[in-house]
């Protein structure tokens, strides 16, 4: 049986159609489920997940405060640790007691840092260095988890992706791919040079699935992607081709964002839009004898349609 949380969100509700006719499934959060045995709780550092946890095998933790542009105050590290680092290690050592195999934890890059330079991707085997509150929310919780399971026996799985898109995909990636869809003439064809990681929702699954029965994901950090970096420019290359409509990007100098991005103080916009982020997932992939099942193309495809309502 599994466990697992986050369940009605972007990747969560994706995988439990995905595992629904293979595994019998609790689902642990606050949307009630027919998919599922369905237990209300939120993830905290209080709460009493016992009947969640009864007979099941592996616990799958998706759910968390998710990263919100600029926030880095005081008061937002003390929100992001409450659910994504002390809520995530009050439901593992519950899950230790309760004898529970297994705990894969989907983390983020962003424990690794922000960015990369061409040459030096991100691996598993980097310290990390995250420079947000969510990212040291995430990376205090990872260095919890394993040290848990050290103590305990329980094998943790740790998963870091970077940006995850298919549909139903939400904030910045959903805003670009409706611009390119209605036609309009976006800036963004000079910026060539920078290479970035993404992951499509439907390889992040697969690897999930891998990670649930595989006996070498045991005690294992892995980055994940589609093993196929864009630059901006080919970002919107692609957008615009897998919806049908011209590209009608133009050129604009990469210095020019950045002039923009320090006159308006939007420079974690700009170091986005031109910047590399990288991730070398050899790791993964020999491993696990895995490679990421869907193209990059196939991702972009779906993620241009609107999800279906439910």
């Amino acid at each position: 049986m599994l466990l697992i949380t986050g369940y009605s969100g972007f990747v969560g509700s994706l995988l439990v159609q995905v595992l629904k006719n293979e595994y019998s499934l609790n689902l642990l959060g606050r949307e009630d489920s027919q998919l599922g045995t369905f237990f209300k709780h939120d993830i905290d550092g209080v709460s009493n997940y016992s009947s969640a946890l009864n007979m099941v095998n592996t616990v799958i933790h998706i759910a968390a405060r998710v990263h919100v542009m600029n926030e880095n105050s005081k008061k937002s590290l003390e929100q992001f640790r409450a659910v994504n680092t002390e809520g995530t290690l009050n439901l593992a050592r519950q899950a230790a007691a309760a004898g529970v195999k297994r705990f894969i934890f989907v983390s983020s890059i962003k424990v690794n840092g922000e960015s990369t330079s061409d040459e030096d991707p991100f691996t598993s085997a980097n310290l990390a260095k995250p420079v947000d509150s969510y990212g040291l929310s995430k990376a205090e919780a990872e260095l919890l988890l394993l040290e848990l399971g050290a103590k305990t026996g329980m094998e943790i799985i740790i998963i870091r992706p970077p940006l995850i898109y298919g549909q139903g995909v939400k904030a910045n990636f959903a805003s670009l791919m409706g611009l390119v869809g209605k036609g309009l003439p976006l800036p963004f064809r000079s910026i060539k040079q920078n290479r970035r990681s993404l992951v499509s929702v439907y390889n992040l699954i697969d690897l999930i699935k891998v990670c649930i029965g595989h006996p070498n994901a045991a005690n294992q950090i892995f980055l994940v992607s589609d093993d196929y970096d864009l630059s901006t420019a080919e970002m919107v290359a692609l957008m615009a081709k897998v919806q049908g409509k011209k590209n009608l990007a133009f050129p604009i100098p990469v210095w020019c964002f950045k002039l923009v991005g320090k006159l308006l103080n939007k420079t974690e916009v700009i170091d986005r839009l031109t910047g590399s982020l990288q991730l070398d997932i050899t790791h993964t992939k020999n491993t696990l004898n895995w490679i990421p099942p869907y193209s990059v193309e196939h991702g972009f495809t779906l993620a241009a349609k609107k999800p279906s309502i439910k």
